[in-house]
C-alpha cells in the first residue's frame, strides 16, 4: 500500500503521540499529588496538568479533521507543515501551562492559527472545486 499523504499521516502520528504523553502525565500527576480517580480537583499544579490534557483533546477534535481536509483539498506538504506547527505549538502550550497558567498563550496561538488556516483554506479549496 502506498500512501498519497505520508507527511500528513506522520504528523497525525506525532499529534497522537503528543496527546498520549500529556495523558500519561495526568496519570503520573495523580500519583504524585495523591489525587485518586475520578477526582479532577487538587493542587494548582495538578489542575494545570489536567487542563493541558483536556484542552489538547478539545483541540484534536478540530485539528484532525482540519488537517486531513486540508491535505486532501490543498496538499500533503502544506497540511503537514501546518500540522507540524500545531504539534510544536501544543508542546510549547503544555510546557508553558505546566509552569504557570499565564504562560500558555504563545503555544495556544501557535496551535490555533494553523487550525484556522486549515479550516478556512480547505473550505475555500472545496468551494473552488465545485
Amino acid at each position: 500500500m502506498t500512501l498519497t499523504t505520508p507527511l500528513t499521516a506522520l504528523v497525525t502520528a506525532l499529534a497522537l503521540i503528543q496527546y498520549f504523553l500529556v495523558s500519561a502525565k495526568v496519570g503520573w500527576a495523580r500519583g504524585h499529588y495523591k489525587v485518586p480517580a475520578p477526582a479532577i480537583d487538587g493542587p494548582p499544579e495538578f489542575a494545570r496538568i489536567v487542563r493541558v490534557q483536556a484542552n489538547t483533546v478539545e483541540q484534536l477534535v478540530l485539528f484532525l479533521p482540519a488537517l486531513w481536509l486540508f491535505a486532501l483539498s490543498v496538499g500533503d506538504r502544506w497540511a503537514a507543515g501546518l500540522g507540524l506547527l500545531w504539534v510544536v505549538g501544543r508542546v510549547i502550550y503544555a510546557a508553558g501551562y505546566y509552569a504557570a497558567a499565564e504562560k500558555r498563550h504563545l503555544g495556544f496561538l501557535l496551535s490555533i492559527v494553523p487550525c484556522a488556516v486549515m479550516v478556512v483554506g480547505s473550505a475555500i479549496a472545496v468551494l473552488m472545486s465545485l
